[in-house]
């Protein structure tokens, strides 16, 4: 933990400090990445985890429209810009140790590629799993391959 998020914690209510100081000393990984975790801002229903660098995280603060970091494509990834399903900041906290995103959003239609409304879809019993939610539409319907 850094200096910056120690002298934070014993902090009151209504303690403000620069975002660009917290990002400073926020824990990216060595890609230069965080994880952040999106939820359903009204129900807090989670949807997603996914990974942002400072780039896509000042960008979502900028815009109010979520951008991720995708690993597998190597660029940024504005949530939504293949299959319409946008996801719009609500509000972003990063917790105690500075090294998790937590965003609230407000998500528009299914936030999982498969076209269900979480990517939290598969609950794990100790001996089966069980799928627990339909999807919502067809993926290939989600991203125009029909």
């Amino acid at each position: 933990m850094t200096d910056l998020f120690k002298q934070l914690e014993p902090a009151t209510q209504g303690t403000r400090e620069a975002t660009s100081a917290l990002l400073d000393d926020a824990r990216w990984n060595d890609d230069g990445l965080i994880p952040a975790i999106a939820q359903q801002h009204e129900s807090g229903e989670v949807l997603m985890m996914a990974w942002m660098n400072r780039a896509a995280l000042e960008e979502t603060l900028a815009t109010g429209r979520v951008c991720y970091w995708s690993r597998s494509r190597g660029k940024p990834w504005r949530k939504g810009e293949s299959s319409g399903q946008v996801q719009r900041l609500v509000a972003v906290h990063l917790d105690c140790d500075g090294d998790t995103l937590l965003l609230s959003v407000d998500q528009q239609g299914p936030a999982c590629h498969t076209g269900r409304r979480s990517c939290f879809y598969i609950a794990l019993g100790q001996e089966a799993a069980e799928i627990d939610s339909a999807p919502l539409m067809d993926p290939a319907e989600l991203y125009g391959q029909r």
